[in-house]
């Protein structure tokens, strides 16, 4: 599953860089999602594909707090880019007309760049907060990887002021984003309930299908662990949703993007069809 992710998304940034049809704010934007994904489950997956080999569970607290710091910044940057797209797809369906002026490539370089340095500053408050804390020795956290609420469950200090941080940023990275991304699409349904034709509105809503698709496997899952980890105590149904949002959604995503898609299809057939002659070059000198 973490070869395919990072192949999936891999060949979705080397499609749109390719191909000077898809040099567009929609795709450049995908291409980002799809970095941001790679970055994402590499910050977990590695690890415990590791621990699964070597058959050892134990991490240092150095790479507990790295783990931490990259989950949120990539966390975030997902979470932002999602809400970038939704925004991308009101403008394309609400103002069709204005939508090359208002998503410029100066905006879109913008907007992009934004949610990367958002994303880092995100993440600084909980790694630095975590810093302060004590740990007794040999506590077993309930997950597959330094889940912040589940670090914070067994420190042997008070966690009062990290409970308060994590919880302020999840509201301010998490659900303001979310209500962003609500509100667009609540513009987006009421134009396309306003269009006449059949075919328009199948093609109004083909436009933002498959990115509503990826909004509600990712929130439907991680908002659900964040916000009944503190309240109820880690459960299989909890580490199930974890796998969701960490491992299968970012899998899904070149998947959701692509197969609907006819110009990241030809894209990628295009690409493939480059990297094959390159492959029997290699396998003729290596025979």
């Amino acid at each position: 599953m973490y070869l395919v992710t990072v192949l999936g998304n891999l060949l979705i940034i080397l499609a749109t860089i390719s191909d000077s049809h898809l040099h567009t704010h929609m795709y450049f934007f995908l291409s980002n999602l799809s970095l941001a994904d790679i970055d994402f489950t590499s910050t977990t997956i590695p690890k415990a594909l590791r621990n699964i080999q070597t058959q050892s569970r134990v991490i240092t607290f150095a790479g507990c707090i790295s783990q931490i710091c990259f989950f949120f910044v990539f966390g975030c940057q997902d979470n932002l880019l999602l809400t970038v797209m939704a925004y991308d797809c009101f403008v394309a369906i609400c103002h069709p007309l204005h939508n090359v002026s208002i998503m410029n490539p100066r905006l879109c370089h913008l907007m992009a760049l934004g949610s990367w340095l958002i994303s880092i500053l995100g993440s600084l408050p909980n790694t630095l907060t975590i810093l302060r804390l004590s740990f007794c020795t040999n506590r077993k956290i309930p997950q597959f990887f330094c889940d912040l609420p589940e670090v914070l469950k067994i420190a042997c200090s008070a966690t009062l002021i990290n409970n308060v941080v994590l919880y302020s940023v999840a509201i301010i990275l998490g659900i303001f984003p979310l209500a962003g991304i609500l509100l667009s699409y609540s513009q987006i349904f009421s134009s396309i309930l306003r269009i006449s034709s059949d075919r328009g509105k199948y093609k109004a809503f083909s436009t933002c299908g498959s990115h509503l698709l990826v909004v509600s496997l990712f929130y439907g899952t991680s908002l659900g662990v964040y916000f009944s980890s503190v309240a109820t105590p880690s459960s299989r149904m909890s580490l199930m949703a974890s796998v969701m949002y960490t491992i299968v959604t970012p899998m899904l995503n070149p998947f959701i993007y692509s197969l609907r898609n006819r110009d990241i299809k030809l894209a990628l057939v295009t690409v493939l069809s480059k990297m094959m002659p390159l492959r029997k070059s290699v396998d003729s000198r290596l025979t």
